[in-house]
């Protein structure tokens, strides 16, 4: 093996390690703005290589972020919007927790996102337009917050233009009404909402 091809592989190492170590600072970053009084995120140690071996983080081959599961964990606090420097993550499962706030626009730039459960927690304020960013998107469940406003038009265009299959917005403060259509796209979604939507 020739010196050009040891320090390439060394290089790809290198490159490696840091793209998880960014990743690792981004969810330990995450975790300082957090209360875990049932201790879930204690494995979550910034001094590691990657987060690929911390409880409740899955990783792709390459080491990379695709899913957090913390559902149902007893946590609180509010979601970071550096949250969104995980380019592959596919699930962000943070339902059935005490965490406040508002979801961060920043979140529309997670175009890997496959499932988003924000479920049965206490955000507030209006559901970010940049969500409409995310093609991938198959499940978006919002239900039993305190969020407001309308549903804005770029997530229903996810319905038609995207791969769209569970919407879930009941239980909020949420106005206005999802409009009817003839659509056998949306025929095939689920739109869950408050029937007295006002």
């Amino acid at each position: 093996m020739g010196f050009g091809t040891v320090l390439l592989f060394a290089f790809s190492i290198t490159i490696s390690a840091v793209n998880g170590n960014h990743e690792g600072d981004v969810l330990a970053s995450w975790k300082t703005m957090l209360n875990d009084p049932n201790n879930v995120l204690q494995s979550w140690d910034p001094s590691l290589v990657n987060p690929c071996t911390w409880f409740h983080v899955t990783c792709n081959a390459d080491n990379s972020v695709v899913r957090v599961d913390l559902g149902n964990a007893g946590l609180s606090g509010t979601l970071s919007p550096n949250l969104a420097q995980l380019s592959n993550l596919e699930y962000l499962e943070v339902y059935q927790n005490d965490l406040t706030g508002k979801i961060p626009p920043e979140f529309g730039n997670l175009t890997s996102l496959v499932s988003l459960d924000l479920y049965k927690n206490h955000f507030s304020g209006p559901i970010p337009h940049s969500l409409g960013n995310l093609k991938s998107l198959r499940y978006m469940r919002l239900n039993s917050n305190a969020l407001t406003g309308d549903l804005p038009a770029q997530i229903l265009e996810l319905i038609l233009w995207g791969h769209l299959q569970v919407l879930n917005v009941s239980d909020n403060s949420m106005t206005g009404r999802v409009p009817s259509t003839k659509s056998k796209r949306l025929a095939i979604t689920t739109i869950i909402q408050d029937p007295k939507a006002s």
